[in-house]
């Protein structure tokens, strides 16, 4: 079992930038990918962002494509979303995830979820 608290969010204007954090005691040793999702009130959750645990593959959702980062930081059992000129539809709840499998190019199975962590951008 894997926990994971996210923090970073907070509300900004378009434009600004925050850096979201998820850390995940012991993660390098149960998951495959860590990834970032988010859901805004009534629509459904999207994948933003993922890495994969060991060798820190990365995928971005054509949304967010040259705006986020995703990196991580295993020492400190640590995942990171940088996010970059933020626009009012990247408002929602952010959440971390760990998942399972990854097969070479998707992962997927994703198990460990946070509690999320609140964007809110404003024009």
């Amino acid at each position: 079992q894997v926990q994971l608290v996210e923090s970073g969010g907070g509300s900004v204007q378009a434009g600004g930038s925050l850096r979201l954090s998820c850390v995940a005691p012991g993660y390098t040793y149960s998951t495959s990918c860590m990834g970032w999702f988010r859901q805004a009130p009534g629509k459904e959750r999207e994948g933003v962002a993922n890495i994969t645990t060991v060798s820190g593959i990365t995928y971005y959702s054509d949304s967010v494509k040259g705006r986020f980062t995703i990196s991580q930081e295993k020492a400190k059992n640590t995942v990171y979303l940088n996010m970059n000129s933020l626009k009012p539809e990247d408002t929602a709840m952010y959440y971390c995830a760990g998942s399972l499998n990854f097969d070479g190019t998707r992962c997927s199975n994703f198990r460990y979820w946070g509690q999320g962590t609140q964007v809110t951008v404003s024009s």
